[in-house]
């Protein structure tokens, strides 16, 4: 390793919750080379994003402590710097881009203004047509188009790559030698992903500056660091070289890391041949559960003072899908090209504007509410955010039980809690977790809790919304193994949307994609994973951050599930 830029010695951060402490980062050793990126890594609440703000020093001081530990920058302990050493050290030495940038871009001001204020506080004699100017020249430097243009526009007028773009502007405007990069590129689709990782790695070979990236994706690792640091629960259980660590890993913790990526997961083993040719088109002879022919779901577009409708949002444009009885068909794309609104439409959810849905032969587009009540029992959703899905005010006892009551389920409601309770036990949950409110539970029970409420009136098609996007990578396999019991268990059939190909690699059994509202490719994942037709497709797969085959662990879970 060469001469270290940043050093951080047995940290120690504690953060006060009432009268308990929490030891967020405890003894904590790490250091980042000059011109060389170092990657934290580890589950959701192990410490990293606590870490980093630490080392920026952004925790509030009444909640955080620092009991031990140095935070050594070029020579210099930033902990032992009052509020207005700090405050010349951010920005000018250390910038941070954190996860969400909607949320860290303030919608009132101009992007322009905001990278302005950012240098005339650390260049107090910059006039404000040279701050415009620097403004102008770190835009252009992130490769947003029309940089002098977009100066004026607000953060809700750019993409969610464009916003993250602006921030890494925003970070590098007064060209700090660190720069904190929290999860930059989890909330982006895989494209834009890899055009923003693309940016980072040329502005640091441009720049020579450090950097301290925070991710949960090894893909990400392996395309960014040059070091390593895995942490759980406060502390850091393995740190070393990228190749060293992701090759031949020694700690148990990060061993079962690697083992549960979807790559490394032991192959499900299909208890039937595909009753489909390479197109992945059905027999002749086998009736789709769920057919879709021709649909459209537009959305008009209102202007004048009269409102009237000049043109169309094309969501979902002229699609046609089969999905048969006890398949998992994924259907992947980027975001805006009009997945979840096919899946809220195949439920009418949303309503269509022409086409036709049938599931077991029954038209759906048309039905009345009442008509369509029956219905719902074949056909429920797991949505992509359980916290916002589930009723804060509800016990999950009632969430499961409501349900089968407006069916008839169960003939008390004695007898429809312990249908209840077998549910929550078929997602491995245990009974007394009735009681509870969606508050009590962590985000992979609450997904739990989603599935067996989308369980809850023995649908025979579920479809699932982006239900692994947000979770740890252990907690996603999980969740992708009591999907597989579930469907062998019920013969379920399941519309898997998600953007994770190596989820799709392992779930599904055919992937359709999508791109502006159409259907441009589908069949066998098999065949649509590995030798793709489409450009879109082929686009779409190289930008996937995977396990370079040099490092890849070949090591499996202990549970295997054979189907």
């Amino acid at each position: 390793m060469s001469q270290p830029l940043l050093e951080v010695r047995n940290l120690r951060t504690y953060l006060q919750s009432g009268d308990r402490e929490v030891r967020a980062v405890d003894d904590v050793s790490f250091s980042i080379p000059k011109g060389e990126t170092f990657c934290l890594v580890g589950e959701s609440g192990s410490g990293k994003s606590v870490c980093a703000l630490s080392v920026i020093r952004l925790l509030p001081q009444g909640i955080a402590s620092h009991p031990s530990g140095e935070i050594v920058l070029n020579g210099q302990d930033l902990l032992k710097l009052d509020d207005p050493g700090i405050r010349a050290v951010r920005g000018s030495h250390i910038a941070m881009i954190f996860q969400e940038p909607m949320t860290s871009l303030n919608p009132v001001l101009t992007i322009g203004e905001q990278i302005t204020e950012t240098l005339q506080l650390h260049y107090p004699d910059m006039s404000d047509a040279e701050a415009e100017q620097r403004t102008i020249m770190a835009l252009e430097q992130v490769q947003i188009p029309h940089a002098s243009s977009r100066f004026r526009d607000y953060p809700h007028q750019l993409s969610g790559g464009q916003r993250q773009r602006v921030m890494i502007a925003m970070a590098l405007a007064c060209q700090p030698q660190l720069l904190i990069a929290d999860e930059p590129t989890t909330a982006l689709d895989v494209t834009v992903q890899a055009e923003i990782l693309r940016l980072m790695r040329k502005l640091q070979d441009d720049t020579g500056m450090s950097m301290l990236f925070i991710t949960h994706d090894f893909g990400v690792v392996t395309q960014m660091a040059q070091w390593v640091g895995v942490m759980q629960q406060g502390k850091i259980m393995e740190v070393g070289s990228c190749t060293e660590v992701l090759r031949n890993p020694q700690h148990p913790y990060t061993r079962q890391l690697l083992a549960a990526l979807p790559e490394n997961l032991a192959k499900p083993v299909r208890g039937r041949a595909l009753s489909q040719n390479a197109a992945g088109e059905l027999a002749a002879d086998q009736a789709p559960l769920v057919q879709i022919r021709d649909l459209k779901v537009w959305f008009p577009i209102k202007k004048g003072l009269l409102r009237r409708t000049v043109d169309y949002v094309r969501a979902v444009d002229d699609v046609s899908l089969d999905i048969p009885q006890g398949e998992i068909v994924a259907l992947v794309g980027e975001s805006g090209c009009g997945k979840t609104t096919l899946g809220r439409a195949v439920l009418q959810l949303e309503k269509p504007t022409a086409g036709s849905i049938q599931i077991q032969g029954q038209e759906l587009i048309g039905l009345s509410a009442g008509e369509l009540r029956p219905l719902r029992r074949k056909m429920q959703i797991a949505f992509q955010d359980p916290q916002s899905s589930l009723n804060p005010r509800l016990l999950i006892e009632t969430t499961l039980t409501e349900p089968m009551k407006v069916h008839g389920i169960g003939g008390n409601h004695e007898e429809r809690i312990e249908l209840a309770a077998q549910l929550l036990e078929s997602v491995q949950l245990k009974r007394d977790f009735l009681w509870r409110y969606p508050h009590e539970f962590s985000g992979g029970q609450r997904q739990r809790i989603g599935l067996a409420r989308a369980l809850t009136l023995n649908p025979e098609f579920i479809v699932c919304d982006e239900i692994t996007s947000a979770l740890d990578v252990s907690v996603q396999a999980e969740i992708l193994q009591l999907l597989l019991s579930i469907r062998q268990q019920r013969n379920l059939s399941l519309l898997f949307i998600t953007h994770n190909i190596g989820v799709v690699e392992y779930l599904s059994d055919r992937t359709v994609v999508m791109y502006k509202g159409k259907i441009v490719e589908q069949g066998l994942t098999a065949q649509v994973c590995s030798r793709p037709q489409q450009a879109y497709t082929q686009k779409l797969l190289s930008a996937v951050p995977r396990l370079r085959a040099e490092n890849k662990p070949f090591l499996k879970l202990n549970k295997e599930i054979a189907l």
